[in-house]
């Protein structure tokens, strides 16, 4: 270490004289302990100026690190956001599908239910013509037959009255013959019944 200035002159003599041995001890403890303490000086700087360098080093390779943390932190960020992004659109797109699937879904249900329905129509007018039509052919069948049936009839009973004698006839024949019979009978007629 270097020793301290001296005071001035015009100081008064008690501090001088103090001075003087404060000086004096620095000078001794120059000579005693001086080199060691020059060369704890020295390490000192080095040690500080090597601290220096590291703690200057630290912070760099801190700062680098951070910054690469950092680097890394936005990447990872930026890719989850792009993923979530085109997940979301995905899913928008999805829905969209969906929706339209639906519609179309919809649309088809009501368009095959409006067929189906008109062919029910069609198909219940088609069956009402024909029952009316079957209802007419059995209405005419049921009439020709009740027409022959009636004609079949009236010719047998015409034939009847033709081909039999009636009540009134037969009657009258009965009577006749009943007259005959019960008056005498012709002489011819009685040797024929014998013979």
């Amino acid at each position: 270490m270097e020793s301290k200035p001296k005071a001035s002159a015009k100081k008064d003599p008690k501090n001088q004289s103090a001075d003087e041995a404060g000086g004096n001890i620095d000078k001794v403890r120059d000579i005693l302990f001086g080199g060691q303490m020059r060369d704890y000086d020295r390490r000192f700087s080095r040690f500080e100026e090597r601290l220096a360098n590291e703690t200057a080093e630290l912070k760099e390779d801190l700062r680098k690190r951070l910054a690469a943390l950092e680097q890394f932190v936005k990447q990872e960020l930026a890719a989850l956001s792009d993923r979530l992004k085109a997940e979301h659109d995905e899913r928008v797109v999805a829905v969209k599908e969906l929706t339209r699937e639906t519609r179309d879904s919809a649309k088809a249900f009501e368009k095959k239910t409006g067929q189906l329905d008109d062919q029910l129509e069609k198909l219940q007018k088609e069956l009402r013509k024909q029952i009316l039509d079957l209802h007419k052919r059995l209405s005419d069948d049921l009439r020709e037959k009740t027409d022959e049936v009636l004609a079949r009839l009236t010719q047998e009973a015409d034939d009847l009255r033709h081909d039999k004698t009636d009540r009134a006839t037969l009657a009258a024949l009965l009577n006749e013959m009943a007259l005959r019979l019960s008056t005498d009978p012709p002489a011819g007629a009685d040797n024929g019944r014998k013979g």
